[in-house]
C-alpha cells in the first residue's frame, strides 16, 4: 500500500469513527443542532471576530 493510499484509508476511518459516535449520540437521545441554528451561531463568532460584538449562543 502506498502513502497516498494509506493516508486516505486513515482519514475514512477517521470519518467512520466520527459519524458512528454522532449516530450513538443521535441514539442515545442527545439533541445536536440544526444547520440553520449552526449558521447562525458560526455568523455571530464572525461578527464578533471582525467587529468586536458580542457572539450569540448556540440555541
Amino acid at each position: 500500500m502506498d502513502i497516498e493510499a494509506f493516508t486516505r484509508r486513515e482519514k475514512m476511518l477517521k470519518l467512520r469513527e466520527e459519524l458512528l459516535a454522532v449516530e450513538e449520540d443521535r441514539l442515545a437521545g442527545r439533541a445536536g443542532v440544526s444547520p440553520d441554528e449552526l449558521d447562525k451561531y458560526l455568523d455571530g463568532i464572525i461578527d464578533e471576530v471582525e467587529h468586536g460584538k458580542r457572539s450569540l449562543s448556540i440555541r
